[in-house]
């Protein structure tokens, strides 16, 4: 088994926690991140959650034979919530209580071919921005007179908030793509080189050999009398 890792992107979440009362924003941390898994190896990382809150994963394999990979998904308590078997890519989303849940990438089926893995993690529902409200409530004045309600303007801007970060996910998973299918052409390209190489050494040596059964074709062999 290879190294235990610690995954906590964009900074120590366990820190992250909204105040009393602040629940009118659902914020949403996203980080993608791209790593080699060497063959006959397994690399796992670690994703502290809160309650309530939710875990979307994504992965994708972009390079190397067969491009797949097993993928597991554990739960605090050690439980299995996700297992991939030879998958080259997923999506996986979970309703998550308080502790670290851990993920499994394993290429320890594969002797020869390491592979290339990329994957995505986005959190939902961590409270990071919950702790504005209160700001909200000081600039919003006179909603009597305008006939707009505090609740609407936070509803707006998480509608725009979540249509921004769908978006992101998307342009990130568009590059993923981009580059395995950058890497299979490149592999495509260096056999149709290799085999062109073979095929014209091959034409080079039959023609040498036609050649030369012609030429001994039209040889006198008689022996010349004296």
């Amino acid at each position: 088994m290879g190294p235990w890792l610690l995954l906590v992107p964009l900074g120590c979440l366990a820190l992250l926690l909204p105040p009393p009362g602040a629940a009118e924003f659902s914020p949403s941390l996203d980080s993608d991140f791209t790593f080699t898994l060497p063959a006959g190896r397994k690399e796992c990382f670690y994703q502290p959650m809160r309650k309530e809150a939710s875990l979307e994963l994504e992965y994708q394999v972009l390079d190397g034979a067969g491009l797949d990979v097993d993928f597991h998904l554990l739960s605090p308590k050690g439980e299995t919530l996700v297992f991939d078997e030879r998958k080259s890519d997923g999506v996986h989303t979970v309703e998550t209580e308080d502790g670290d849940y851990m993920f499994c990438f394993d290429n320890t089926f594969s002797t020869i071919s390491e592979k290339v893995i990329f994957f995505e993690l986005i959190l939902d529902n961590m409270g990071e921005d919950g702790q504005d409200e209160e700001d909200w409530k000081k600039y919003v004045t006179g909603t009597d007179l305008l006939d707009m309600k505090l609740e609407d303007i936070l509803e707006s801007i998480n509608s725009v908030k979540a249509r921004l970060s769908k978006s992101v996910q998307i342009q990130t998973l568009l590059r993923a793509f981009e580059a395995r299918d950058r890497n299979i052409q490149e592999s495509n390209f260096d056999r149709v080189n290799f085999w062109s190489m073979v095929n014209l050494g091959v034409m080079v040596v039959v023609s040498a050999v036609q050649v030369y059964m012609l030429k001994s074709l039209f040889e006198d062999k008689r022996k010349s009398r004296t």
